[in-house]
């Protein structure tokens, strides 16, 4: 899964700094220590920022490229998608702003999804 994030990064703090942090930070990272990872592997799991562009005529604004391993997200769960992309991120400190613009799913994990249980 790809997501572009719109990185407003705290004074001070560099746009590779922030670019990784929302990477780490919506996939496995995480402020405490967990007991379980010692158990697994996390950089099978980890989302990586592989791209940054500076915001056409805007200061200090950045968009972010972050891709997710399929692995890191229960099949056909919208609700697992988006809280795990952006259920945490957004109250991130060393962000003064953020917002994700753009989000590319695969169609083979789009197939897994059920659809509404009773219409549209």
């Amino acid at each position: 899964i790809l997501a572009a994030f719109r990185v407003t990064p705290q004074p001070g703090v560099p746009p590779e700094e922030a670019g990784a942090a929302v990477a780490a930070e919506s996939s496995t990272g995480t402020w405490t220590t967990v007991w379980t990872d010692g158990l697994t592997s996390l950089d099978r799991y980890k989302g990586r920022c592989y791209n940054i562009e500076p915001v056409l005529g805007e200061t200090d604004q950045y968009i972010c490229y972050v891709a997710y391993p399929l692995d890191l997200f229960e099949e056909g769960s919208v609700t697992n998608m988006f809280t795990s992309i952006v259920g945490n991120v957004f109250g991130f400190k060393a962000l003064r702003a953020l917002r994700l613009e753009d989000l590319r799913i695969p169609t083979a994990y789009i197939k897994t999804f059920q659809g509404p249980p009773h219409g549209i």
